[in-house]
């Protein structure tokens, strides 16, 4: 697939108040400073399409983006911050969670993890929460690039050692690397054959 349009439609807190449900929508949400905003910049080949910061946190609202005028993908505030205030990380989780368990149009959430370091047990409950939920995900292992192809094959094997002492089996996987734009087709040939299936299904 190629993005031909990405275009910013809304920011929202309420999940009733985003775009009418008619396509599919395919969601992106991790850990504050996991590389978000640029993953999604680098997807739709515009670096100023979502915003990125240095400071982590700056997603604050549901973000929805038309795609092709086919699909939305949704950039979701990330979690986890430690720096954030009880009462705000309380509030992220209301939007987060409201969303998730209601969007009826959500096809698929992109968990956005960072390819460094084993599972963290903020991911992990987030990932059991989804399961609990029947939300269908995928794993999204980012900035690849500042890993040798040993260490990252040794931390991804790490990832679902640990991981499959929980799961009996793990959702779809995918690499990525925002400088080097590594992943990023896998991704949307993944998006492109889910929107197939479904048209097929209609």
């Amino acid at each position: 697939m190629k993005i031909t349009k990405a275009l910013f439609m809304t920011s929202n807190a309420d999940y009733k108040k985003c775009p009418a449900p008619t396509c599919p929508e395919y969601a992106f949400i991790g850990r504050s400073n996991v590389g978000k905003s640029s993953l999604i910049n680098t997807l739709c080949n515009n670096s100023s399409l979502a915003k990125t910061s240095a400071t982590p946190g700056k997603t604050q609202l549901i973000n929805h983006f038309n795609i092709n005028d086919s699909w939305y993908l949704v950039d979701l505030p990330g979690y986890g911050y430690a720096r954030t205030s009880k009462s705000i990380r309380g509030e992220f989780a209301r939007i987060i969670t409201s969303y998730i368990e209601n969007r009826e149009n959500l096809t698929c959430l992109f968990v956005l993890v960072d390819s460094r370091h084993a599972p963290q047990k903020i991911d992990r409950e987030f990932m059991a929460y989804l399961a609990t939920n029947g939300i269908p995900f995928v794993i999204v292992m980012t900035k690849i690039d500042k890993l040798s192809k040993k260490a990252l094959a040794e931390n991804v094997q790490v990832y679902k050692d640990i991981m499959l002492e929980e799961w009996e089996e793990l959702p779809p996987m995918f690499f990525t690397s925002s400088l080097h734009k590594s992943g990023t087709e896998e991704i949307l040939d993944f998006i492109e054959e889910t929107n197939n299936i479904i048209k097929n299904e209609k």
